[in-house]
């Protein structure tokens, strides 16, 4: 019989192959920045989609989820309704204007380059702003991810913790260095099929081996009563109205997820934006409700508690599985890590390639130059995210829900306003952008009573009335004679840029 690591040493080595095999392909296609930043926007919304949902699915999606259903039974449901909900309205009110806007706005190629020419910034301080919140905040991000990875090479191959984090960070490096959006993008597309596969089989395979639903939620009633009522928490007591608020505001988080915005820049046609709407809510929906299927089925197999809860997908794959299908199905973890990590480090690199290299030392730097000064970038941030990431005490959905926050506050408000209010200006921006941030650092190291409130809610609230109050007191921004007199309908196509 084949031996358990071994089986899934050869199907992780697999795996990390054909991504290499995507990015080194991708590399021939990669000559100017726009192709190394958002593929040359040529991507149909198939790719685009499925590289939207893997992107946006980190780790946690694998790991922290299942964890948290585990330990939370149907109180979980709530931040999955939360985060369905918030892919949706993403898709429906941002994804196409932010295309057009983006493309009309000097084709801008990142978010700090499109708030930029979107106020006519010429001092560059909003673009400098912006770019520093970006990277600080996703700083922490890809640290989720690796940590994630870190825990993931521990469990399967009992790794040390350390050296799995580096190992990780180098491989993905290596396909995002070389071959850009569109390696990212077509690796994407991989990761989120392998996603949903390996979700669907652990969590369909572990129901129907229990016994059935009933068989589940009779274990889980044995464990507490309480994890069947999503109104209370798994000790009994009723949710409190800042808990499920918390829970459901994971859903304000898209509007301002940088990561996530760029595959809606990208995509080859606005008019294609209602398809792939439709895979990416669907795909979403089906890879959430499956992690969380994980969780509870877990109750079932596991008769003493876990050493850290958020390794349930691992354990429950090694139960059901033979060793040579497990080995398969754990690589949808590292899938899952590989393609957040991935997307982010890109966007990292691509804002110190446009909105610090060109913009403030280089204006007319050629686009190989420019490709360079990227990949340059993505090995600096990689090098800061390891080093962040050395530390295996650390909770993946906790990094992943400051991130998330961070970026759902400082950005939300403003990419929401920028593109259906004329009025805004680019004070109003700056100031909502500040505002969102530091509300988020602030209010995170504080507790007790209101400020348990998830911090993207009063981040992304004060951000909003800072956008507003502040434009309402600043000069009137002077008509525009391109992007806004173009964009005044959603609902009918104005570009196939």
């Amino acid at each position: 019989m084949i031996d358990g690591n071994l089986a899934t040493a050869l199907a992780f080595v697999t795996y990390l192959a054909i991504m290499l095999f995507i990015g080194f392909w991708a590399y021939s296609r990669t000559t100017n920045l726009s192709d190394y930043a958002l593929g040359g926007r040529r991507l149909g919304p198939f790719p685009i989609a499925l590289s939207a949902g893997a992107s946006d699915m980190s780790g946690w999606l694998m790991l922290g989820l299942p964890g948290y259903a585990l330990v939370a039974g149907y109180e979980a449901e709530w931040i999955v309704i939360g985060l369905v909900a918030g892919t949706w309205l993403n898709w429906r009110f941002v994804a196409r204007r932010l295309r057009v806007y983006s493309s009309l706005t000097d084709d801008s190629l990142t978010l700090p380059s499109y708030f930029a020419n979107r106020f006519r910034d010429h001092s560059q301080i909003i673009r400098i702003v912006s770019a520093l919140f970006i990277l600080f905040f996703f700083i922490f991000y890809i640290s989720a991810g690796l940590v994630a990875q870190g825990k993931l090479f521990e469990a399967v191959f009992n790794m040390d913790y350390d050296y799995a984090v580096v190992l990780g960070a180098v491989f993905i490096v290596c396909y995002v260095f070389f071959g850009g959006f569109i390696a990212v993008s077509w690796t994407d597309v991989v990761q989120a099929l392998l996603i949903i596969f390996a979700l669907a089989c652990v969590s369909l395979y572990g129901l129907g081996e229990a016994g059935g639903w009933f068989a589940v939620r009779s274990a889980m009633a044995e464990k507490s009563p309480a994890l069947l009522d999503m109104w209370t928490d798994n000790s009994g007591l009723p949710l409190s109205w800042i808990s499920i608020a918390s829970l459901l505001a994971w859903g304000l988080g898209y509007f301002g997820q940088p990561h996530i915005l760029a595959r809606f820049k990208a995509i080859r046609d606005d008019r294609q934006i209602g398809l792939a709407r439709f895979i990416a809510v669907s795909w979403s929906f089906a890879v959430l409700a499956c992690a969380l299927l994980t969780g509870w089925v877990a109750q079932h197999y596991l008769h003493r508690d876990l050493a850290d809860e958020e390794t349930v997908y691992i354990a429950l794959t090694h139960m059901l599985f033979h060793p040579a299908i497990a080995g398969v199905l754990l690589t949808a973890v590292l899938a899952a890590i590989m393609s957040t990590a991935d997307s982010q480090l890109l966007i990292c690199s691509s804002i110190l390639a446009e909105d610090f290299y060109r913009s403030l030392y280089r204006k007319h730097a050629s686009a190989r130059e420019l490709v360079t000064a990227g990949r340059i970038g993505v090995l600096g941030v990689a090098a800061l995210a390891v080093w962040l990431s050395l530390n295996s005490q650390d909770n993946v959905l906790e990094l992943v829900a400051y991130a998330w926050a961070g970026f759902g506050a400082a950005f939300g408000p403003v990419i929401l306003l920028s593109l259906y209010w004329r009025r805004m200006t680019r004070n109003g921006a700056l100031a909502g952008i500040v505002t969102g941030g530091v509300t988020v650092v602030i209010w995170k190291h504080l507790q007790g009573g209101l400020f348990d409130l998830y911090e993207i809610i009063p981040g992304f609230l004060l951000a909003l009335i800072a956008v507003v109050l502040v434009s309402l007191v600043s000069t009137p921004p002077r008509p525009r004679s391109v992007a806004s007199d173009k964009l005044t309908a959603p609902d009918k196509p104005k570009s196939n840029a």
